[in-house]
């Protein structure tokens, strides 16, 4: 295969390689997609936020989706010890979309993906990133020395059958997710701050699925303060489940990934009976450890988007939408600076991506502190905090009119040990 020149290589087929694709494609940028796998293809993160809605209508990818009736996702609901805390994304503090979709990935992004291509986007599949250089003196240890700004580098791609072939590009999106090519490469990962928990999941078809609302909803069961089981219906009838918690939770079920799921479902009170004789589509699936952190998000002629760069955790779904949040910013960061403009990289992505990240960090620790559950399940409940907070659920975490996300760092905690106060007063 001939050596490819383009403006700019997307490493990742996913949500954030699409998004940037498409934005990059409408706006006269050339650039060639290069996934590793043959879609359609299984992959997790299976519930989205309606932040994120924006994106595929501001880059044309919103009907193709559309048209596929997938599941409505209104809200989201939350249970533990019998209390339920349902939230509503009309009521919510920052206006927006009001609703988002529970999604098959594996259809989703095949959607996705064939409407790029049908945008005139080169897509390779089945091809994987073995190697890349910067610059045309830099070694390996020089990569990250070099300045922010367009630096043409030299990709290196092996197709299915072993050939290799390199495309030279101005610029390299890193939207490979899990594979995680650039940080691999470029030695950019660094350990996450957050606890080391652990996932298992699989779909079912339910056979007697409830009938209206109770059978769509996707619900968040809390069974100990540190683990959760996450239940999210499908329009097409089968449903994800999956627990997580700490590693040496999962870790303490005995045999193989299906008789440890199974005895898993025993602890949950509310679905137990539900989900007991579904069979499992699949040997359920274990991810270890799963949260990611790097580095940096940029250096000179690349940068990384969605789970490539962060990776925090399932409990609030935010992984689809800051996929796609990040895909779409870089993508414009890099027409403007093809096209002359000047772009402050560390402020304008690192900065702008990281408040994001860092207040849905702040919720994720929260919860498994203790204090975001406080709040979440007591009773009664207060209308407006509970807007507030279902501004940043719904994904809308850089609106800094919302206390909640302004004053992130400190007003869970304070609103937490005010509840703590009030219970110990009625407890006297």
């Amino acid at each position: 295969m001939n050596d490819i020149t383009i403006d700019v290589l997307i490493i990742g087929a996913g949500p954030s390689g699409c998004v940037a694709a498409a934005h990059l494609k409408n706006n006269g940028i050339s650039c060639k997609v290069v996934e590793k796998n043959h879609f359609p293809r299984f992959v997790i993160g299976e519930s989205l936020l309606p932040r994120c809605m924006g994106h595929f209508e501001e880059t044309g990818l919103l009907d193709c989706l559309m048209d596929q009736k997938f599941e409505i996702k209104a809200g989201a609901r939350f249970l533990k010890n019998g209390v339920v805390c349902n939230f509503d994304f009309a009521k919510k503090h920052t206006k927006g979309w009001d609703y988002t979709w529970q999604v098959p990935r594996a259809d989703f992004d095949h959607t996705l993906v064939k409407e790029v291509i049908k945008k005139g986007v080169d897509v390779s599949f089945g091809h994987e990133v073995t190697d890349v250089k910067f610059g045309s003196s830099a070694s390996l240890g020089d990569r990250n020395l070099f300045p922010q700004g367009v630096g043409d580098s030299v990709t290196t791609v092996k197709d299915e059958n072993g050939n290799e072939y390199n495309i030279n590009a101005k610029f390299i999106i890193d939207s490979s997710g899990y594979g995680r090519v650039l940080p691999r490469l470029l030695n950019l990962d660094k350990p996450s701050t957050l606890n080391p928990n652990s996932a298992i999941y699989t779909h079912v078809k339910e056979t007697d699925r409830p009938e209206g609302v109770e059978g769509t909803l996707i619900t968040f069961d809390v069974v100990t303060d540190d683990v959760w089981l996450w239940v999210i219906p499908f329009s097409n009838g089968n449903t994800s489940i999956g627990f997580v918690g700490p590693t040496e939770f999962i870790e303490s079920f005995k045999g193989a990934n299906t008789e440890k799921l199974k005895e898993m479902l025993k602890i949950s009170d509310y679905y137990y009976d539900r989900l007991k004789d579904q069979e499992f589509l699949f040997e359920p699936h274990i991810i270890k450890n799963y949260s990611k952190a790097v580095n940096q998000l940029f250096g000179k002629g690349y940068a990384l988007t969605g789970n490539s760069a962060e990776f925090l955790d399932p409990v609030f779904s935010s992984g689809v939408t800051f996929a796609t949040e990040s895909g779409i910013k870089a993508a414009k960061l890099i027409t403007k600076e093809l096209n002359g403009e000047k772009v402050d990289w560390e402020k304008d992505y690192t900065g702008y991506i990281m408040k994001g990240v860092d207040v849905f960090r702040t919720y994720v620790s929260e919860w498994y502190t203790g204090n975001l559950q406080k709040i979440f399940f007591h009773r009664p409940e207060n209308p407006v905090i509970k807007e507030q907070i279902c501004a940043v659920l719904a994904g809308y975490v850089w609106d800094e009119t919302n206390p909640f996300v302004k004053n992130h760092k400190r007003l869970v905690k304070t609103v937490a040990k005010v509840i703590d106060m009030e219970n110990e007063k009625n407890f006297i």
